[in-house]
């Protein structure tokens, strides 16, 4: 069983009872999709491909027998849920800012350096990363991204969440395979098991 197989085997028992019968709608992305995914990330990893093969997003998305609003994944913030982004929804994420994280936070960068973990290029345009999935808030309080374009210190394919309120940008896993294998490891900590 590869790495994929064994995360939704684990996560899919465990959705709440109100998931089920959108997740039985959901449909892997198209083969047209995830080679204009691999054309425009050519390091984006195989399990992230062979994620969004069996399941092309949970965040509002619209399939054939209806929309599907799944929370999904988690991070490094304790029980909070994420959705996984559609191959065009990652492609509306990357078109909608191409700002640095320098020019966001331009002073602030050195007034606090917290918001910037290390591993992260504060000069790389926003838009050079993948952004897989949006939080519970829609995005507006966390998101987390694929990084190809590390700065020294950090790993090709790391997985930066970033949060807001206090604003940071942190490495949470050395690559998409390690990130899966974190949620696995936690027991799927992400999913609220009392709805």
């Amino acid at each position: 069983m590869n790495l994929v197989d064994r995360f939704l085997s684990g996560l899919i028992p465990r959705l709440p009872e109100d998931d089920a019968p959108q997740w039985a709608w959901t449909e892997g992305a198209s083969d047209a999709d995830l080679q204009r995914l691999r054309a425009q990330w050519p390091q984006v990893p195989a399990s992230l491909v062979e994620l969004l093969s069996r399941v092309d997003g949970t965040h509002f998305r619209q399939y054939p027998k209806g929309e599907v609003c799944v929370l999904m994944l988690g991070s490094d913030v304790g029980d909070y849920p994420y959705y996984l982004r559609s191959v065009a929804q990652i492609f509306e994420d990357q078109q909608q800012w191409d700002d640095s994280i320098r020019s966001i936070y331009e002073e602030w960068l050195d007034e606090e350096p917290e918001i910037l973990g290390a591993g992260i290029d504060a000069d790389l345009p926003m838009s050079r990363r993948l952004c897989f999935s949006h939080c519970m808030n829609n995005g507006g309080t966390s998101m987390l991204y694929l990084d190809f374009d590390p700065a020294p210190g950090g790993s090709v394919g790391q997985v930066v969440r970033y949060l807001h309120d206090p604003d940071s940008y942190a490495v949470i896993a050395p690559s998409f395979d390690a990130y899966l294998q974190q949620l696995i490891d936690r027991d799927y900590a992400f999913i609220n098991e009392d709805e």
